[in-house]
Formats: structure tokens, C-alpha cells, sequence
């Protein structure tokens, strides 16, 4: 699915069109949309999607963010947010999109040929005015600020302790939500303490924000911390706490597993653990890890998968991670308009 006649998006103009429109927008909380038990689509792979399509626009050290800078970057990157908010409006889902920024951190950024540019915020500003293009369906987009951890996600012994987490990532959580990203989100978390800090460092912008957790099929962190023990331990330490929780870059068939299993059934309990951004490919963090070529699947069996947790286990956020494209969230968006789901947990927002 391509949106031909989309045009580049300049970040000069993001911030005047944000403000032109803004007040004629009335987007429902995304804390009240959750608890109507609603599916939400996300996006699917962004990062990945540029890696296989056009691997030389991205940067050594801030991987995709420094795309929304050049003509080409700016044009592809139109071309995949269109394509999946194309897709929620031709279903009629709320659709969650996130910013090019899983590795503008401020130490990276002040490593590269982008030190002193306000990388975050204009990233939050190029999806803002994608957005406002959309019209009357804009109200239904919902702009995540996406952080990701220091280090290698898919090694756990590289994690920073607690107050060291919260210190790093509170400079870039700021500046995402001053831009007025909708909520912010933790993403591919390995490891309980950096979890925590940046839990703890994205509460404290008052933004509403999601952990995402990659986990095996034991139902624990990559770290060994069981998926149920991860959401208590920063239920009980931070205020205010997330969303809730998702699961991303692991196979639907993996969490399922991992939701038979007593960890994650805990989980489930618990009304916190909301859904799942879904690789094409079975493979573990250490088979994908360094993996030039993911193995692919059919989007119809992607979103059966896909579709299978949510009507068993009533998860209400579902989107693409590694593999996806816009064949397999229109599968997905298409396979969630039709499911009929196990009656939902109610989540503990507050």
C-alpha cells in the first residue's frame, strides 16, 4: 500500500501546521481508550523496513532518526507512516505511530554529525504534521515518543544500574514530551534495573508512557527477571506508573507460549500486559542478533497469529516489529475488525 501523492514533509513547517490545527483535534486520552478494551493497532517495522529497502540513508550512530533531514529520508519515511496510518483509517482503528528515535539518546546524539540539533523534537514535529494531513482521522492517530536502552537490547550484562538509567534517559524523555508526543514509550527493555530508571525518568515528564519488555518463552527478561515480577517492580516503585505493558521483537508464537506459562498467566492477572509488536521470524534475540536476513511469513499468517492472542487472551495493542510491513498490518487491521476476543481484564491505569 503507497500513498502517491503525499508530499515531503518539511520540519520548518511542522510546528506552524501543529499549531494551526491542534485545537481543531479532540483526541480521547489514550489512558480512556485503553480501558474501553478496544483493539489499537501499531505500527510495524520503521527502522528495519529502512535497513532492508535503504540501507545508506542510515546514520552509523542515530540509525534512522537523522532521515526526517534529507529529501530522500524524509520521503521514505512519509511513504511508511502513510502507509500505516492509511491502514487504521481504512479500518477504522485507532492506530499508535512512533518517532524515528530509538537511538537519539543524548550520548549518541552528541556523537554524531547531528550534535546540538533538537533531533527529538523535530522528530516528534515531522509525525505531528504527517498527522494533521489525515484530516478527521488524525483525531485517531496517537504520536509515541520511542526510547530505546543504552546499550544492545538483545545483551542484558550491558544494562545500566537504576540511577544511572534514570539520569541518561531523562534528557531525551524530556524533549519528547515538551514536543508534545501524545505518550512515551520504553522499548525492547532487556533488563529489569535500566527498565526501572527509565520507567522512573519517563514519569517524572508527566507524560502518559508503555514499557516494552523483549522476553523468552520461559516468560522472563532477557535478564532472567520473570515478565510478572518486571511489571510489579515497577508498579510498586514508580509513580506515576506506565500504561501498562507490551511485549515486542519476538514471534507471536513465542508469547503465547510465554502466556501459557506461570509468568506470564501472572502477568495476564495482573490486567497490566497489553499486547504485543510481533517479528515475522520464531528466531531467539541470540539467532536474530547480528542476523543480516530475517525469516519472512505470509501476512495472512501473521495476523492469524497475531489475531489468535488477542481472542484468547484479550490483548488489546497489536502491531509489527522486524519483518513487518504494510501487507502484514493490513492483514492484522483487517483480522482485528472481525476478532472476537475472551472478555478483557480491566488494567490498572492509576
Amino acid at each position: 500500500m503507497q500513498h502517491q501523492d503525499c508530499p515531503a514533509v518539511s520540519i520548518e513547517s511542522c510546528a506552524r501546521k501543529h499549531r494551526e490545527s491542534a485545537s481543531t483535534k479532540q483526541r480521547v486520552p489514550l489512558a480512556e481508550l485503553l480501558s474501553d478494551g478496544i483493539p489499537l493497532l501499531m505500527e510495524g517495522a520503521v527502522v528495519e523496513r529502512v535497513r532492508r529497502d535503504a540501507p545508506e540513508l542510515l546514520d552509523t550512530l542515530l540509525m534512522n532518526a537523522p532521515l526526517i533531514y534529507s529529501e530522500a529520508g524524509r520521503t521514505l519515511l512519509l511513504q511508511i507512516y502513510r502507509e500505516y496510518m492509511d491502514i487504521g483509517r481504512l479500518y477504522d482503528l485507532p492506530v499508535l505511530n512512533l518517532t524515528p528515535t530509538w537511538r537519539a539518546n543524548p550520548e549518541r546524539l552528541a556523537a554524531s554529525a547531528f550534535s546540538g540539533r533538537d533531533i527529538n523534537v523535530d522528530a516528534v514535529r515531522f509525525l505531528q504534521q504527517i498527522r494533521d494531513d489525515c484530516g478527521d482521522y488524525g483525531a485517531k492517530i496517537y504520536i509515541g515518543g520511542l526510547m530505546g536502552c543504552r546499550s544492545d537490547a538483545y545483551k542484558p550484562q550491558e544494562a545500566l544500574p537504576l540511577a544511572a538509567a534514570q539520569a541518561f534517559h531523562s534528557v531525551q524523555a524530556r524533549a519528547l514530551a515538551n514536543a508534545g508526543a501524545d505518550f512515551l514509550m520504553a522499548s525492547t527493555m532487556p533488563e529489569i534495573h535500566e527498565a526501572l530508571g527509565m520507567a522512573k525518568a519517563l514519569a517524572s515528564t508527566g507524560c502518559p508512557y508503555l514499557v516494552s519488555f523483549i522476553v523468552r518463552p520461559t516468560g522472563s527478561l532477557l535478564d532472567g527477571t520473570p515478565i510478572n515480577e518486571a511489571i510489579a517492580h515497577i508498579d510498586d516503585q514508580v509513580v506515576p506508573r506506565p500504561l501498562g505493558y507490551l511485549v515486542n521483537c519476538v514471534h507471536s508464537s513465542t508469547l503465547d507460549t510465554v502466556l501459557c506459562a506461570p509468568a506470564g498467566q501472572r502477568a495476564l492477572d495482573t490486567g497490566r500486559l497489553l499486547g504485543l509488536q510481533a517479528n515475522t521470524s520464531s528466531k531467539s534475540p541470540e539467532e536474530l542478533d547480528g542476523s543480516h536476513e530475517l525469516a519472512g511469513e505470509a501476512p495472512e499468517d501473521f495476523a492469524a497469529g497475531m489475531c489468535a492472542l488477542r481472542d484468547r487472551f484479550g490483548l488489546r495493542v497489536l502491531g509489527g516489529c522486524c519483518g513487518t510491513d504494510s501487507s502484514h498490518i493490513a492483514a492484522l487491521a483487517e483480522g482485528l475488525a472481525h476478532s472476537h476476543p475472551e472478555p478483557l481484564k480491566q488494567p490498572r491505569l492509576l
